[in-house]
């Protein structure tokens, strides 16, 4: 399992800041989902795929809303999220010219393995939302990517104008409104012999499948947890490993696909894509 050790998750949080970030832009990426742009660049600078941030959302909501980093451009961040409760409801509101109160960056991220050439990434719905960054990270140095995109119907991809050249892009539709009509692990078995790493973001039930799937595949998932703090004060965002219970901000939120003990994971009541209302 791909974790960081207790020592290097002490520089992670000494090396987090927290920042009060000017919005650039708030705009609706995909019904329901918004993509909102700003400057912070003192945490861009040392983001990593994967890595994620929490947002102060309003005086009417206790807790910090944790969400995936999107995409960096210099010194500016963008989060993706989808609206599914008061947090993001209030998030989606904002305009250019007002600010966030954000900490991050948070968590170990993705990692591509010495060696590797070819990934194939997998997003399921707003899933996509940490993967982007990865995928646009390997082109630039060179290495084949494949991404799979899924959702429920075509209103609900991400925008195939947002995905950046040079990655092979397949859409899957669970209604056959866009790409492929099936879900997202339909395309694993023609797929996965041409990966040398496979990373994915999605719900539980895919990482399930996955992980009947892929046998010895090198593969990385992003797991969304009950997230209280997002700094492993709180301890409440266990989730159950092969080396006992594992804490989804501080060891994650990425982790080995084959370290994660599948049958013993709940959905998610509250994450970081996700929250209640």
């Amino acid at each position: 399992m791909f974790v960081f050790p207790p020592d290097v998750h002490s520089l992670i949080i000494q090396l987090m800041k927290q920042v009060l970030a000017p919005i650039v832009s708030c705009t609706e990426a995909m019904p329901g989902s918004h993509l909102i742009w700003v400057e912070a660049m003192e945490i861009a600078a040392g983001a990593r795929s994967g890595q994620f941030v929490t947002v102060r959302c309003g005086e009417d909501v206790l807790l910090r809303r944790p969400l995936s980093i999107h995409r960096t451009d210099g010194g500016k961040l963008a989060l993706l999220f989808a609206i599914v409760g008061q947090g993001t409801e209030w998030l989606s509101k904002r305009t250019a010219g007002e600010s966030l109160d954000i900490l991050g960056p948070l968590g170990n991220g993705f990692k591509i393995h010495q060696g590797s050439q070819k990934l194939l990434l997998l997003a399921g719905g707003i899933g996509v939302a940490p993967l982007v960054t990865l995928a646009e990270k390997a082109v630039a140095d060179g290495l084949s990517v494949r991404f799979v995109l899924g959702a429920a119907t075509s209103s609900q991809l991400y925008p195939q104008d947002l995905v950046t050249r040079g990655i092979e892009l397949t859409r899957v539709t669970e209604d056959g409104s866009a790409g492929e009509k099936g879900i997202v692990t339909d395309l694993l078995p023609p797929l996965a012999g041409w990966a040398d790493q496979v990373f994915a973001c999605g719900p539980i039930p895919m990482y399930r499948a996955m992980a009947g799937m892929l046998g010895d595949k090198p593969a990385q998932v992003l797991l969304e947890q009950v997230m209280g703090c997002g700094v492993g004060a709180c301890r409440g965002c266990g989730v159950p490993t092969n080396q006992g219970i594992k804490l989804v901000c501080q060891d994650g939120p990425v982790f080995d696909l084959r370290g994660i003990n599948w049958e013993e994971v709940r959905e998610p009541g509250l994450s970081r894509l996700k929250e209640s209302a």
